[in-house]
C-alpha cells in the first residue's frame, strides 16, 4: 500500500510540474501575442493619422486649386 502511495504521488508531481511549465508557455506566448497587437494597434493609429492628413491636405489643395480658376475669385 505504502508503495503505491509514493507512486501516486511521484506520478502526481510529475504531472503538476508538467502543467507549470506548459502555464509558464503560455503566459509568455500570451504576453508576446500582448506585445504584437499592441505595436499592430500603434501602427494602425499612425496610419489612419497620415491617410487623415493626407485627405485635409488634399481638401486644402482642391479648395486653393478651385480659388485660382480664371473668372472664379470670391467664389467658393
Amino acid at each position: 500500500m505504502q508503495d503505491k502511495l509514493q507512486q501516486r504521488l511521484q506520478s502526481l508531481k510529475i504531472e503538476y510540474e508538467s502543467g507549470q511549465k506548459v502555464l509558464a508557455e503560455l503566459e509568455a506566448r500570451q504576453a508576446n501575442i500582448r506585445d504584437t497587437l499592441l505595436r499592430i494597434s500603434g501602427a494602425i493609429q499612425v496610419l489612419e493619422e497620415m491617410l487623415t492628413q493626407g485627405e485635409n491636405a488634399a481638401s486644402g489643395e482642391a479648395a486653393a486649386a478651385t480659388s485660382d480658376l480664371p473668372g472664379e475669385e470670391g467664389v467658393h
